[in-house]
């Protein structure tokens, strides 16, 4: 479900195919996202989820079950 959810977002602001997210992409070496777009996505998760992502941590975000992780431990 969260990955769903994430995966979803990843795919709107990307504008990539869903088929592309998996819990091991990697947001730069295969998504091609800058450091706009994970600040973006991080936002959307935060949102979607009500929580709070320190910077520190959110930098450290390389794949897509690095957010999963964190949302599944901090919801």
């Amino acid at each position: 479900m969260v990955f769903e959810k994430i995966q979803a977002l990843i795919v709107e602001q990307l504008d990539v195919d869903a088929s592309q997210v998996t819990m091991d992409t990697d947001f730069m070496k295969d998504l091609e996202a800058d450091s706009l777009d994970a600040v973006e996505i991080i936002l959307g998760v935060e949102d979607e989820y009500g929580i709070e992502i320190p910077d520190d941590v959110a930098e450290n975000f390389t794949k897509v079950s690095d957010i999963v992780n964190y949302v599944e431990a901090h919801k």
